[in-house]
């Protein structure tokens, strides 16, 4: 009711209120206009009243002289009057002169020097400017004298309606929650619900002058949008979810997608995946994407079509973000069921262990069996499986495997002392698919056999001491044995049985499992005897055990008297009194400079003597070649019966030597007589072949020596051109005779062929 009243009165008194605004200005400016007069003197005028007068009159309000006013927008064909100046020293006359100078004068306010009228020229803007100040004077005319002190105004620029009421920052926005009570700008139904509609556009209009004729108004868009509040459970777009997968997936592998919806945006829709309840929370995993926002399920362990077939889960989705204001509504969550089912694969073969450990002694047999490995195939439909051993871990072909039963052999002897491990990998392969491979490593121990007898650590050398004591130790060796039995080595030391009863030494097991050399007395002598050898006998304490004898050199010393070795050469003894090392040294350097002297003047001596290689252009022992190359004859033995061209000289001892010169000079040889046409080749060479041996002046690597008979009777017939004569060839050789006298007896042999054959 009194919200009523209010708008009833306000309905009343406002056109009253308007009308008094719009109409007491120009009840007041219509004067004001008439009157607006800068009267000289008035200024004085109100300081001639007197301080009781101003106490006893009542003081009302009057209007300011010195200001004018001019409506704004004033768009008429005449200038606007704004005022008139005057000045009580003006009888009428034209003498004075009216001067305006100040904000605008001269080009929006001009004055009428004469009169004194101020006149607006252009049209005015209150927003733009909203007062002006100008100066006015009055001077004589004619000697521009001013008559009185120049007087300073204001000209007011008065307001009118018009600029219409505007919003500064529209259009606007706004947010409200959905479901939101009573604000500035009310919602007119209530639980408004931002998934049914999100935005609504609202008009708003601002009048001025109360909304009444002749106002103003402006408008402006607000949008407002409703917020996302969390008033929606997530729901699963189906209640059931079907999903396959193979048996052999990858751990960690995604083989199905859930997605539960949620009609709210943002935080308000995002929602977590379990499972809690099925047969498989241990097997399968559900997480969250969060760009898609949905459950992803994924495997954590292997799956066996041949162990179980299917598994079924209850995945549930629960919003993240839960508004206390809507729990009332209900549970912010929701369930369904997932069926996966499991597909059978081609799986490979799996060994019965991951690693497989065999041990064999060293001294197992050939061919015998050292373990075992074995592999099935995990498919329904069992495949024969064949085992192989990777020969890249078993290089030196060691072991061997039985491809059916997988039992594994020794190819070779073992040596523990040579290599104590072996590592090897078998690889199960299944018959009917070859791509289906599994491999196995298989590490192998080699035993320790007592098959290695003890010897001395290193080779001892022990140093006794011409003035040494008896019982000293000499020496004290240690053993060695290369075998590594369980409980640690123990040996057991003697001396050989026809040594027990030595005169010079004995010996004494220390319990450090090493052994002491002990001289029996004193006296030694390096000029009676330099060394002693000492046979010691070492056994183990293996099964069976096994022994070995090592030698120990000890050599007799010249020792200092506290007991350092200086000497243990006996040539120090026999060597002339004042004779030092040093001297030694240099007489043998000079012996061995003179022996190299002597070999080297012997060596240059036996270069010069050496004979040149006679050249003989017509010795015919230089054009023969070898021809013995053709083999095959029926008397082919011949050519090869060294007795033909053994020298007969050295068979009764006597070979002359045939790298130096004879000391002996013999006489040149005569001439060879022209051997007669039709010559025996045979008989020749046998001839040469003998002087040849009996020359010694002949150098050793005469040509002719190295020749041999073929013999006759060869079936493929002689290739040698020193019979063709006897050949059916056709061949002219009369050519030969015209190539010089190195070619003259070749001629002749060839042309005696040709001459029986005419005959």
């Amino acid at each position: 009711m009194p919200e009523r009243l209010t708008e009833m009165l306000m309905d009343t008194w406002t056109p009253l209120i308007i009308l008094w605004i719009t109409v007491l200005p120009s009840i007041f400016m219509a004067p004001m206009n008439q009157s607006q007069v800068l009267p000289s003197g008035s200024s004085t005028g109100l300081k001639s009243l007197t301080e009781e007068q101003r106490v006893l009159n009542r003081s009302k309000r009057g209007w300011v002289w010195n200001q004018m006013f001019v409506l704004e927008e004033f768009s008429g064909p005449e200038p606007i009057l704004v005022g008139r100046l005057h000045t009580d020293l003006d009888p009428g006359s034209s003498k004075i002169k009216y001067i305006l100078s100040g904000d605008g004068a001269g080009t929006i306010f001009v004055i009428n020097d004469k009169t004194g009228d101020i006149h607006a020229m252009k049209r005015l803007d209150r927003e733009e400017k909203a007062e002006y100040t100008l100066t006015a004077q009055a001077v004589d005319r004619d000697t521009n004298k001013p008559l009185e002190p120049p007087s300073e105004f204001i000209i007011k620029v008065q307001d009118i309606n018009d600029n219409a009421p505007e919003f500064v920052d529209g259009p606007y926005h706004a947010t409200v929650p959905e479901m939101s009570v009573v604000a500035i700008i009310k919602t007119a139904l209530p639980n408004m619900d931002r998934e049914a509609k999100e935005e609504y556009f609202v008009v708003i209009q601002a009048k001025d002058m109360g909304g009444h004729m002749g106002g103003l108004s402006g408008t402006t868009t607000v949008t407002i949008t409703l917020s996302d509040v969390n008033d929606n459970p997530p729901k699963f777009a189906q209640s059931m979810y079907h999903f396959s997968v193979m048996e052999d997936v990858a751990l960690g592998e995604p083989i199905g997608r859930v997605k539960a919806n949620d009609l709210d945006i943002g935080e308000n829709a995002k929602s977590s995946y379990d499972i809690i309840e099925g047969d498989g929370m241990d097997i399968f995993e559900i997480t969250t994407d969060a760009q898609t926002q949905d459950g992803i399920i994924r495997v954590r362990k292997p799956l066996d079509f041949e162990t179980k077939k299917s598994y079924t889960l209850k995945v549930e989705a629960t919003n993240i973000h839960i508004d206390p204001r809507f729990i009332s509504g209900g549970p912010f969550k929701d369930t369904a069921t997932v069926k996966i089912v499991v597909e059978d694969a081609d799986e490979p073969p799996v060994f019965s262990s991951p690693t497989y450990l065999l041990e064999v002694h060293e001294n197992a047999a050939i061919n015998s069996v050292i373990g075992q490995v074995t592999a099935h195939d995990p498919d329904v439909s069992s495949s024969p499986i064949r085992f192989s051993i990777d020969r890249h871990t078993d290089l030196e072909r060691q072991f061997n495997i039985n491809a059916e039963d997988g039992k594994i052999t020794l190819a070779t002897p073992l040596d523990r002392e040579t290599n104590m491990w072996h590592n090897i990998t078998i690889v199960a392969t299944e018959t009917r698919n070859h791509s289906q491979v599994s491999r196995v490593p298989v590490a192998i121990k080699v035993l320790d056999v007592n098959d290695n007898a003890p010897e001395f650590a290193s080779e001892h050398e022990a140093f006794l001491c011409e003035n040494g004591k008896p019982g000293q130790v000499i020496q004290i060796v240690s053993a060695v044995d290369k075998d590594d039995p369980k409980n640690g080595h123990y040996f057991l030391y003697s001396l050989l049985p026809e040594m027990v009863n030595n005169p010079n030494f004995t010996i004494k097991k220390n319990e450090d499992n090493t052994l002491s050399i002990l001289a029996k007395h004193s006296g030694f002598s390096r000029q009676k005897q330099e060394v002693y050898l000492l046979p010691i006998i070492i056994s183990d304490s293996g099964n069976p055990p096994m022994s070995s004898t090592s030698t120990l050199t000890i050599r007799v010393c010249g020792c200092s008297s506290d007991g350092i070795v200086q000497s243990c050469n006996v040539e120090a003894y026999v060597l002339p009194i004042g004779l030092s090392m040093g001297a030694l040294i240099a007489i043998l350097a000079c012996i061995i400079l003179l022996l190299v002297i002597v070999v080297l003047f012997v060596t240059l001596r036996r270069h010069k003597n050496e004979p040149l290689i006679i050249k003989d252009d017509e010795d015919v022992r230089e054009n023969i070649i070898r021809y013995d190359d053709e083999g095959g004859g029926e008397e082919d033995t011949e050519a090869f019966d060294i007795a033909t061209l053994q020298n007969p000289d050295g068979i009764n001892g006597f070979l002359p030597r045939k790298d130096i010169k004879p000391d002996l000079q013999f006489m040149p040889r005569q001439g060879l007589a022209p051997v007669p046409n039709g010559v025996d080749v045979d008989e020749f060479i046998n001839v040469r072949l003998h002087e040849a041996d009996n020359d010694p002046t002949a150098p050793p690597y005469d040509s002719i020596q190295i020749y041999g008979y073929e013999g006759r009777g060869s079936a493929a017939g002689s290739l040698s051109s020193l019979e063709s004569s006897a050949s059916d060839s056709d061949q002219n050789f009369d050519y030969l005779s015209e190539w010089g006298p190195r070619f003259k007896r070749l001629g002749e042999l060839y042309s005696v062929g040709e001459s029986d054959k005419e005959t």
